[in-house]
This record gives C-alpha cells, sequence and structure tokens, in this order.
C-alpha cells in the first residue's frame, strides 16, 4: 500500500499545490491512497466566512470548508477508479480552541484528522514569538503539557501529527529526550488508551533534521507501550514533497518492531501490512 496521509493543497494557506493537480500526480507515481489534510487553526487565523473586524490584506484564512468538502466529493467521482481519495484535515489546536475544533468536527464526516500543535497560547512556533523569552527547558515543557492537555481533553482526532515538531524550531538544538520522556511518556499511554495512533512525518528530510519526526527515541517508546497505529505522511505543500520517502519510512518501521502502518476509512483505522 502507496499512501501519504499529510498532504496539503491551494485550500491551505500555505500551499498554492492545486487539488486536482495533486491527485493527477499521485496516480502518476503509482499511488493507490492520500488524504488531504489542509490546515486548520483557530486562535491564529480566521475562518473562511468571518472577515468582522480584519483587514483584507492582514486576514489568515482557515479552509473553506464547504468548498473543500465539495470539491473532494467531486474528485473522488471523477478519480474512483484510479485513486482512494479521504477527506481529512490537520486541527492546529491549543486548550482554548478545543470548543471551536469539536463544533467543526460535527460538521462534515470525516475521514482523518491529525492534531497537531502549532501555536501555544496563539503565539507561533515558526517566528520564534513562542519561545522568545523562555529559557530552552521552558518552551520544550510547555509545548508537550499543551499537548498532554490536548489528549486528555479531546478525543475526535485519528493521530498526532509530527509529535515533537517544537524541534524543527528549536535554536538550541535537541533538547535532551530524557527531559522530556516522562511527559511524552503520558501522552503517548492516553493515545493508546484511546485508539488513537501516531504519524511519521517524512519531512524531517527535507528540513533537514538529524533525526526522524517523531524522533526513533519516541517511535521506541510508543512500541514499547504497545502502539500499533502509525500513518505514514510528507508533510507535502508542493510536488516535490508528495510521496517522498515513505519507502525509508516504512523501513523503519518495520526495524523498530512495527508490523503495520495505516489509512482511515470515517475515522476507523484499517491495518495495511508492512
Amino acid at each position: 500500500m502507496f499512501a501519504d496521509y499529510h498532504v496539503h493543497t491551494e485550500f491551505s494557506d500555505d500551499s498554492e499545490y492545486p487539488m486536482e493537480q495533486v491527485i493527477k500526480d499521485a496516480i502518476s507515481m503509482g499511488m493507490d491512497e492520500l488524504c488531504f489534510t489542509d490546515h486548520v487553526d483557530y486562535g491564529v487565523k480566521v475562518d473562511w466566512d468571518d472577515t468582522n473586524g480584519y483587514e483584507e490584506a492582514e486576514m489568515t484564512m482557515n479552509v473553506d470548508y464547504p468548498l473543500y468538502a465539495a470539491r473532494i466529493k467531486e474528485l473522488q467521482y471523477l478519480y474512483d477508479t484510479r485513486l482512494e481519495i479521504k477527506m481529512g484535515l490537520e486541527f492546529g489546536m491549543q486548550t482554548h480552541t478545543i470548543p471551536a475544533f469539536q463544533r467543526l468536527f460535527e460538521k462534515y464526516p470525516f475521514d482523518f484528522i491529525i492534531l497537531s500543535v502549532h501555536q501555544i497560547e496563539n503565539r507561533e512556533f515558526w517566528n520564534q514569538e513562542f519561545q522568545r523569552g523562555k529559557s530552552q527547558k521552558e518552551y520544550n515543557e510547555r509545548y508537550y503539557k499543551e499537548l498532554l492537555h490536548l489528549v486528555n481533553h479531546y478525543q475526535q482526532y485519528s493521530v498526532l501529527g509530527h509529535l515533537d515538531s517544537i524541534v524543527r524550531y528549536d535554536l538550541c538544538g535537541v533538547y535532551p529526550y530524557k527531559e522530556t520522556e516522562p511527559v511524552i511518556r503520558e501522552i503517548l499511554k492516553r493515545v493508546i488508551y484511546d485508539g488513537k495512533g501516531i504519524e511519521l512525518n517524512t519531512s524531517w528530510h527535507r528540513y533537514g533534521l538529524g533525526d526522524t519526526t517523531p524522533s526513533v527515541d519516541i517511535l521506541k517508546c510508543y512500541r514499547e507501550l504497545g502502539g500499533e497505529i502509525v500513518t505514514l505522511g510528507s508533510d507535502s505543500h508542493r510536488p516535490e514533497h508528495l510521496g517522498a520517502y515513505m519507502k525509508e519510512a516504512k523501513d523503519l518501521l518495520r526495524h523498530l518492531g512495527f508490523r503495520y502502518h495505516c489509512t482511515y476509512n470515517r475515522m476507523q483505522p484499517v491495518f495495511h501490512s508492512l
């Protein structure tokens, strides 16, 4: 099974990759299945129909949900025999935005939801706004505590996306795993208890990271705790990202003792042998 379960298109604010072109490219590379997972980040972006009080030039928008759902349905019909196409979103969650995501989830028939943390207290990681004024210990520990709170209070998701993504934006280098292992173990225990999973995000290659995303230590911990649900995602925003390094990701999972990778149908995992 060749599947990519982390794919962004022109419906995400940080991508211009046309949805139908994604499909054509996936078919040309022999992909069996993909899931669109465009960005929703309540707290730092406004909804597609909410322009009240915002200057148009300053607006960063979430997905236009009705158009998104309609477009995916149309493309599922057009490409039915050539590619399995699933509808998902990437929920960029924060503690205070849980109710907004609960309402959104209830409105559409999602196949798959990635729960990610891109910002905390409406402060972004990518521009160092969240990290500024904190020690490396403070911002790393705060990140994992936020994630633990989310998994303890929200269950309408499928997998945790790029679980240790704070590493990508850590200008001080990689914070020692042993320092955050206790809270990471609590996160993974709750994920497993709730029947959820994690993703292996192959974007670590293009970001030039020295370890996988999440790290090999986290993958080992998840396996040791009994975790089995793992999806593979390129986190693609451009054609050159789509489907990248999936073979390497599968080889790594096999090496670590995993037997399966998963796709999803209506929020239920489907297991495929590695």
